[in-house]
């Protein structure tokens, strides 16, 4: 019988991701050695959710289908020696989540073709996966704009006698990042105690919770910054700041099956005590026109426009002689050392909106930052750390780049980020794994 070689699907312009309600277009081609009988070629494309009980499992226990269309392309004949092309297009309906992979769930759309034979024969299958984006608007996000502050008073004992309180506040300057920003905060602390605490840590928090008879929750720790203990009777002021890396968005609109939620957890290990302030990941950030900026005086604006004088020359103010440069005071050199933490902010230390509860008492400095994977402290952050979805990278990737992100811009165009290359979909299973039915065809 006869036989298929380089059986393969291409899309136009070699494209990958794709939004709701685009067209997705292609060709099916294969060489053909000998002359074979063949039924029917039919090509399929569908999207669909599943999700698992076990870690990296295709078994799924709960899937649901967002569409299935399929399309013949050939009807029963005889293949003839040679090179074999099947042009293709499917309509991707308007409302579909975006793509994603994580450790008990994923998003897969692809394209199928099936050659079917006579019985008794061979059949020959193909597939190639595609990449869906829907776009998260952050400035579309219901209450995202505004404080976000929150409080907690902790009241513990210690020396089996004693008895003292903790008092723990934290604000972010935002609600809602998109990847390549920066989370800026601050936190302020006052031990009512006798007792020193334990270092101040915060992290930013990753949360996907996958339905099923029995949800299951896999939480990490993206990123993590920790301060300096505070003394008895102290309070500190820290500000600090994380750096969002490449994430899925919070929001996976059109699945019921898997949640995805960010928060920025502020800790103390002794005594206990904690707070979570909730955050929004998205693609398009959010604008500030809306939000106030500072103003000047007549009396700190020393660049205002000379006059001009009947003569047609500008007034200038006289010059003063340069003073001498003041003599540098030596410091100790341990003093120089700062210690490494999140970078440096270009327009000042903390947050300032809306929180109202000013820095106060004594710096609290940072003692490091770390980016996480699964929860646990100083993990060394890898590509297999976070869930995936489109447009993810990561500068220690070598693999080569074929898919956009979206990071800041405004609100009408978003901008582009750097292309990746998707993962690999040929393992997956779709649920109740079957070719189409070639007696129906699923209209989108």
């Amino acid at each position: 019988m006869g036989k298929i070689q380089e059986f393969e699907i291409t899309f136009d312009k070699n494209k990958v991701v794709y939004s709701p309600g685009d067209s997705i277009s292609g060709t099916l081609k294969f060489k053909v050695t000998q002359s074979m009988p063949c039924k029917a070629i039919k090509l399929n494309c569908n999207g669909f959710c599943g999700v698992t009980t076990k870690a990296n499992d295709t078994d799924w226990a709960v899937e649901e289908q967002y569409f299935n269309s399929t399309v013949s392309v050939a009807e029963k004949g005889t293949l003839k020696p040679g090179d074999q092309s099947f042009p293709f297009k499917f309509l991707i309906p308007a409302v579909a989540p975006t793509s994603f992979e994580g450790t008990y769930g994923k998003i897969i759309y692809r394209v199928r073709a099936f050659v079917d034979t006579p019985r008794f024969t061979k059949d020959f299958k193909t597939e190639k996966p595609f990449y869906l984006l829907t776009l998260l608007n952050l400035n579309d996000v219901p209450e995202i704009r505004g404080p976000n502050v929150s409080a907690v008073t902790r009241e513990f004992t210690y020396l089996l006698v004693k008895s003292g309180s903790i008092v723990l506040k934290a604000e972010s300057d935002m609600k809602g990042y998109t990847p390549g920003q920066v989370i800026k905060l601050a936190v302020n602390i006052h031990n009512q105690s006798g007792k020193t605490t334990s270092m101040v840590v915060a992290s930013l928090m990753q949360k996907v919770s996958y339905e099923t008879k029995k949800p299951t929750h896999d939480l990490r720790a993206i990123a993590e910054v920790e301060g300096s203990p505070v003394k008895p009777g102290k309070e500190a002021e820290w500000t600090e700041q994380m750096i969002v890396p490449p994430l899925p968005q919070s929001s996976l609109v059109g699945c019921d099956l898997i949640k995805i939620e960010y928060y920025i957890k502020v800790s103390i290990k002794s005594p206990e005590v904690t707070l979570v302030l909730p955050i929004h990941i998205g693609n398009v950030s959010l604008d500030k026109k809306g939000t106030s900026k500072p103003t000047t005086t007549d009396s700190t604006d020393n660049t205002s426009t000379p006059t001009s004088t009947t003569d047609g020359e500008p007034n200038r103010p006289p010059r003063t002689a340069p003073k001498p440069a003041p003599r540098p005071n030596l410091r100790n050199r341990a003093s120089l050392h700062v210690p490494a933490s999140a970078p440096p902010d270009d327009g000042g230390q903390g947050a300032t909106g809306g929180g109202g509860w000013p820095p106060y008492g004594e710096a609290l400095p940072a003692k490091s930052y770390s980016q996480m994977g699964h929860l646990g402290p100083h993990t060394p952050v890898s590509p297999n750390s976070f869930s995936y979805a489109p447009g993810l990278t990561f500068p220690q990737n070598n693999r080569h780049s074929c898919g956009p992100t979206f990071s800041e811009g405004n609100a009408s165009m978003p901008s582009p980020s750097p292309l990746i290359l998707p993962p690999d979909y040929q393992s997956s299973s779709y649920p109740n794994e079957a070719p189409p039915s070639y007696n129906q065809s699923f209209n989108t």
